[in-house]
């Protein structure tokens, strides 16, 4: 089964429906799939409450688990705190952070923001990630991101590493923007293994770590 908890829809940059994307990553073999849209806190309650929407709506007749998401992008690293906070009240279930990728001008101090943050469930493709941060990761319980995603994919390996270093929980993500996007079961293993991960490491991320994740979530939200 295939999990992947970092995804976009036409509520933001995304090309499919809400529920269009859900319906694709049931086919393919998802389990379990976050919609995780851009936005800063103007955005914030319209894309929750229609993400929440058609979440439930999936949840009710397809055999998936379809969460409402965040990805808290480019927002002020000294708002971030108050940001996810207002984003879990909302009805968030799950808060992703848009990290310092290398490909993007992310304000330097977004990553230590995130991962002081109690409301913050995963920090996305963190790009130049330090020994520090993934310490305090390992700490705090949030979870790194490795991503197929072009561009964001380049430092997989760099953060692979140091999360291992750390004893930090990775995910593999797909940060997917439309069907194409979407993982399999072949490209998720192939993505661990080129981050330099070993049967083992890519079991652990692809499957006991996602699970951990959901069964982390409150109860009357595991599906």
């Amino acid at each position: 089964m295939v999990y992947d908890f970092h995804t976009h829809t036409s509520l933001s940059d995304g090309s499919l429906l809400p529920i269009e994307l859900i319906r694709r990553a049931l086919v393919n073999n998802y389990r379990a799939i976050a919609l995780t849209d851009h936005a800063a806190s103007g955005e914030l309650e319209r894309i929750i409450q229609e993400t929440a929407t058609a979440c439930a709506l999936a949840r009710s007749y397809w055999d998936i688990l379809a969460i409402p998401g965040i990805e808290l992008t480019h927002v002020p690293a000294g708002a971030i705190a108050q940001t996810a906070k207002k984003a879990k009240e909302l009805g968030a279930w799950i808060v992703v952070v848009h990290g310092e990728t290398i490909v993007e001008p992310v304000e330097k101090g977004t990553n230590l923001a995130a991962l002081h943050s109690p409301y913050v469930d995963i920090l996305a493709h963190p790009g130049l990630l330090s020994p520090e941060e993934a310490q305090l990761a390992a700490a705090k319980g949030i979870f790194l991101e490795i991503s197929t995603r072009k561009g964001h994919c380049l430092t997989n390996g760099h953060i692979a590493s140091l999360a291992q270093q750390a004893g930090a929980k990775l995910l593999l993500n797909s940060d997917a923007h439309n069907e194409q996007d979407l993982l399999t079961a072949s490209l998720a293993d192939a993505t661990t293994h080129g981050a330099g991960l070993n049967n083992t490491a890519c079991k652990q991320v692809l499957t006991t770590n996602p699970r951990t994740l959901i069964k982390n979530l409150p109860s009357s939200h595991q599906g």
